[in-house]
């Protein structure tokens, strides 16, 4: 029963036997799976390396954004100063020109504030009101009034739509022009022009004393003794008083009532000088306004009756009743006395300073009555120029 194979080969079927199941690989192929899984790891590694780059900068991005937002590592500077709104900017604008119409300014100028002290170092200043259709011949006078007294006062001029003043840079009137509108005599477009005066002037919370001028105005004392005389009177100086004629009376409109009456309608010269109080008041009111602005016409001159009437009604306490600007009505007619080149001598000016009236000042007596007097014509300029220091002291 005994096998008939040999010992060797036995040994030789055994081996193929485990071969069979565990046959051997051969060196070559080892060696380039290996180098596969190698190349793979490495691809793997690197896409991995990619896509952690992408997302880390995608994170650091985001991080950086939203850390920005509360700890903004740029300030950006640029035209903060001109964009922002400061006290200076505000209550003392540098600039005149603006894109505001009557009614949006006349609120603008009517805020008034309710703290009684201010936040900042006050100087009362004079607002000088020139009402002009053209040129100002008494300019260089004007500016010889005014130097070295800057800070003291400020001017503002209305002309025509579109004109420009033809003055040097030192000058006072250069760059002072205001959003102007046209006017005409006689008419309630006259009371505008006054109202948009007085607003523009109001933006400057400096400006203490409204002064309305025209181009043929000028002064007849010094700068100083004009500012000491407004600034420290206790009343405005405006022409209102009842006179029962055609002229004054005989103007009066009916339909105005009952708001205005016959009884409280006033006439007077337009050239006012108003405090700042007195100042807002008017160009706040719409009421009255509207009802002369209906009914004041023709012929009926608002500029003559309007503020009169309306200080009268409201404000008679605080009125002087007289004007602070001469002006010679005693040739009679529709217009005052005009004076030119032959007119003006150093007497001429003293009567208008002394002439014998006696007007009350902080309810006192005084003799100074006038600052300012007018008409005079162009020609008058240079003999004016020639008694300015002597006469006048400036």
């Amino acid at each position: 029963m005994c096998s008939s194979r040999t010992k060797p080969e036995q040994m030789k079927a055994k081996t193929f036997e485990v071969d069979d199941f565990f046959p051997p690989s051969p060196r070559k192929k080892d060696w380039t799976i290996g180098l596969m899984k190698v190349v793979s790891l490495l691809v793997i590694f690197m896409a991995g390396a990619v896509l952690g780059l992408s997302v880390s900068a995608r994170f650091t991005r985001y991080f950086t954004s939203q850390t920005d937002l509360f700890f903004p590592r740029t300030i950006y500077t640029a035209n903060c100063e001109e964009s922002s709104l400061s006290i200076k900017s505000f209550v003392s604008p540098d600039h005149l020109m603006h894109r505001m119409n009557d009614d949006e300014l006349f609120w603008r100028a009517s805020m008034v504030p309710k703290m009684e002290e201010f936040p900042f170092e006050r100087t009362p200043k004079v607002a000088f009101l020139f009402m002009t259709r053209g040129p100002l011949p008494f300019a260089r006078l004007w500016d010889r009034f005014f130097e070295g007294h800057e800070g003291l006062y400020s001017v503002y001029v209305h002309t025509i739509p579109d004109y420009k003043l033809n003055v040097v840079n030192s000058s006072a009137f250069y760059g002072r022009q205001i959003p102007s509108e046209e006017v005409s005599w006689g008419s309630i477009s006259l009371v505008d022009a006054e109202k948009r005066l007085l607003a523009n002037a109001l933006l400057d919370f400096n400006n203490e004393r409204f002064v309305l001028l025209s181009e043929s105005c000028i002064p007849i004392f010094d700068f100083p003794t004009v500012y000491e005389y407004l600034t420290n009177s206790a009343h405005s100086f405006v022409d209102s008083y009842d006179e029962d004629s055609w002229r004054g009376r005989g103007r009066y409109n009916r339909r105005m009532a009952p708001a205005i009456k016959l009884s409280q309608w006033r006439k007077g010269s337009e050239w006012f000088e108003l405090n700042r109080q007195l100042a807002v008041s008017i160009i706040a009111d719409s009421k009255y306004y509207s009802l002369f602005r209906k009914h004041c016409r023709p012929s009926c001159y608002p500029d003559e009756h309007y503020i009169p009437t309306f200080l009268n009604m409201f404000h008679g306490a605080l009125n002087a009743n007289r004007s602070v600007t001469w002006v010679d009505w005693s040739r009679g007619g529709p217009h005052p006395a005009r004076f030119g080149r032959a007119n003006i001598t150093a007497e001429f000016i003293w009567t208008i300073r002394n002439n014998g009236t006696i007007c009350s000042y902080n309810s006192k007596p005084t003799s100074i009555c006038y600052l300012f007097a007018r008409k005079f014509a162009p020609s008058a300029l240079e003999p004016l120029l020639n008694i300015s220091s002597s006469v006048m002291n400036f």
